[in-house]
């Protein structure tokens, strides 16, 4: 179990995170692709992973084994920079002082290869070396699939914003899913191990995660910057459709059924979310009616559904936003 306690100024510095963090789905995807649960979500990406990955990848799955202790390190706190190379620069200049002290808790539950002897030390070889091993594993495990995080991490935001609208904080916390319970002023969340995190007045970032599996994670340091990664919801055949993406299926043949003036007061209507029920109750439609709308919207790439309490949500992608904008200048 964890518990992050709260003072009432960490309750007013609370924050959801802009968009996916790129070293939190490099960790947890490299964590998440060395697991077998999670079939149903991860195993069609599990199975077009595995056989593409390069060599140079075999360097981070040492340092992040798939259940247990992984270094702080390894996912800093990167600012709102919002690139990769950004945020690998970051990582590179980890000060020895933390490079020693994470690598010797990693030690001390695992045996790791000799390389991981220099990497404590600070050798700068060896730190870029993991830097282009992250580059490497982003390219070709996550990007292609990139659109698709983006668009669920957006997803899930827009659901915690209706939360803090309807419910203030209390109600952003207490709607954070089933592996919390928000008993104030302390946060329990699903943990393998039992932790306390005290905020004292610093506030919390609650990071969105694609490849966070199964349980939220934050880092072992109670010192560094508070930071609580939580699951998302997936649709079961994001990894398939994501793939007919990448092969042309989803081009520009799939606007075509986008004409007409009720597709595109749907996808006005889910730039800020909005469910299925609030579309029909909006837009003056029945409810297969929308479903059949945001469907085709969905196979074009410019909205996605996420499932909560029941409910289909459903959230423009930036794909669709940014055509909306272009219609709005036109």
């Amino acid at each position: 179990m964890l518990r992050v306690h709260f003072t009432s100024e960490d309750l007013a510095r609370v924050r959801v995170a802009p968009g996916p963090d790129f070293l939190w789905e490099i960790s947890n995807s490299v964590q998440t692709l060395q697991r077998r649960d999670g079939a149903r979500v991860f195993g069609e990406w599990r199975r077009w992973a595995r056989p593409r990955l390069s060599e140079s990848c075999r360097l981070l799955s040492p340092l992040l084994p798939p259940r247990g202790y992984s270094p702080d390190f390894l996912t800093p706190t990167c600012g709102e920079s919002g690139t990769l190379r950004a945020a690998v620069d970051t990582l590179v200049r980890t000060p020895r002082r933390r490079l020693r002290a994470d690598l010797a808790q990693l030690a001390a539950v695992r045996e790791l290869p000799r390389w991981t002897g220099s990497l404590a030390g600070g050798d700068s070889d060896v730190l870029r070396l993991l830097g282009r091993a992250v580059h490497t594993y982003h390219r070709e495990a996550l990007e292609p699939f990139w659109h698709r995080i983006h668009a669920d991490v957006d997803a899930d935001r827009i659901i915690r914003l209706h939360d803090l609208l309807d419910g203030g904080t209390d109600g952003l916390l207490a709607g954070l899913g089933p592996q919390f319970r928000w008993r104030p002023p302390v946060l329990e969340a699903a943990y393998p191990v039992e932790q306390e995190l005290w905020l004292g007045g610093r506030g919390i970032v609650l990071q969105p995660s694609f490849f966070c599996w199964p349980t939220p994670i934050t880092l072992a340091d109670a010192e560094l910057a508070p930071v609580l990664v939580y699951p998302i919801g997936h649709s079961a055949d994001w990894a398939a459709r994501s793939a007919n993406d990448r092969s042309g299926t989803a081009g520009s043949g799939s606007l075509g059924p986008l004409l007409g003036q009720t597709r595109a007061a749907v996808l006005r209507a889910v730039r800020t979310g909005c469910s299925t029920v609030e579309l029909a109750r909006l837009l003056d439609v029945t409810h297969p009616a929308i479903s059949q709308h945001v469907n085709v919207l969905r196979a074009a790439g410019l909205v996605t559904t996420v499932r909560k309490g029941g409910r289909s949500f459903h959230v423009a992608t930036a794909q669709g936003r940014a055509l909306l904008r272009s219609a709005e200048r036109a």
